[in-house]
């Protein structure tokens, strides 16, 4: 099969579980010095008050290391596969909707931040409980543009 993708890779970020989101959790961590973008799905299934604050750090290895939040993109997308606008994202990144069966899209590439060529190319997604409430949920990265034929 010629028209395969051997330059994305499928990561999960967080497996989906009844309170993804308690507390503060991370997501697995992509090096963006082998890939030149990625897009991390924060997925909500069922919960109708959890929100939380979500943010991409950028460290010098995948367990967080030196951590620095830094900016990105991102855009909601309704239970009807209606995606928002894409939004700028600061370094405190933002907060979720209260509401269940929604998807957020974060994205980010490896010029932004100086990922590709700095000291700090690992980014992993971080999330904050704000409102105390269970959530269904978890985190699906792609990890994209891959440098070196990837496959699997």
């Amino acid at each position: 099969m010629s028209n395969i993708n051997t330059e994305s890779k499928v990561i999960q970020g967080l497996a989906p579980v009844a309170d993804a989101f308690a507390g503060s959790i991370v997501s697995t961590a992509v090096n963006m010095k082998t890939f030149s973008r990625a897009n991390f799905f924060v997925i909500k299934g069922v919960g109708t008050t959890g929100t939380s604050t979500v943010t991409l750090t950028k460290a010098t290895d995948g367990s967080g290391t030196t951590e620095a939040a830094i900016p990105f993109y991102y855009r909601r997308i309704t239970n009807a596969g209606v995606a928002g606008a894409w939004t700028l994202a600061t370094t405190t990144g933002f907060t979720t909707t209260a509401g269940s069966a929604e998807t957020y899209e974060l994205a980010i590439t490896d010029q932004m931040e100086g990922l590709a060529l700095g000291d700090k190319p690992f980014v992993r997604l971080k999330a904050t409980e704000v409102v105390d409430s269970p959530v269904l949920g978890g985190v699906m990265i792609v990890a994209s543009g891959g440098r070196y034929g990837l496959s699997g």
